[in-house]
């Protein structure tokens, strides 16, 4: 089996979320490593987690640092080979240090970006993750979202369900989607309902 996109699954705090999206071979897990965060995930948690999985590639996922410090933090984390991080100036600092980068903006922001400056990034290799705090899309969403995408590759992470999932892809262009990863109601236990719904309208045979 494999998916038929790109899929990045955003803040992973538990062994059993990162083994089951591993097994559903998702393309990245996505940590946070500010030490302020709220999923915030220490080097040893980090290591006790990633050590028993095996296929996708990690993100350390960043708001607040500057390169200095992202890099600095990556010191504690070397198997992360992806830098996604919520301000574009770090990870134009970054660039060429040998990592994948991820932009995470919020739809207000897609709408005012000028193309050229998407262009540019996207020459960088920079993936764009939209995010929002709406729930659905509307169809102003969608316009702003499929102008960017035609320009620059795009993980969309607001508005995913497992019945639009096939046909946002399709529509808005997109390189792939982004998908939350939950916490834990006791350790092994979980309610892996939507995110399992959603990964399986994207199985394809191989």
């Amino acid at each position: 089996m494999a998916l038929s996109t790109f899929v990045k699954i955003s803040g992973i705090t538990n062994l059993s979320d990162a083994r089951y999206c591993a097994g559903m071979y998702v393309d990245l897990l996505g940590f946070t490593l500010e030490g302020d965060g709220d999923k915030f995930i220490s080097s040893t948690k980090f290591e006790e987690i990633t050590g028993w999985v095996s296929g996708p590639e990690f993100v350390g996922e960043f708001e607040s640092y500057t390169a200095d410090e992202v890099l600095e933090t990556l010191k504690n984390y070397p198997s992360v080979k992806w830098i996604e991080h919520d301000r574009i100036e770090p990870l134009a600092d970054i660039e060429g240090k040998g990592y994948g980068l991820i932009y995470k903006m919020d739809l207000e922001e897609v709408r005012h970006i000028e193309l050229e400056v998407a262009e540019k990034l996207n020459e960088s290799g920079i993936i764009f993750h939209i995010t929002s705090d709406h729930e659905e899309l509307d169809e102003a969403d969608h316009k702003a979202i499929q102008v960017i995408s035609e320009n620059c590759r795009v993980i969309l992470g607001v508005g995913i369900t497992a019945e639009n999932v096939q046909q946002l892809v399709s529509e808005l262009s997109l390189y792939g989607i982004s998908l939350t990863g939950g916490v834990e109601i006791t350790p092994g236990l979980k309610d892996f309902d939507e995110l399992a719904d959603i990964l399986e309208a994207l199985e394809v045979e191989d």
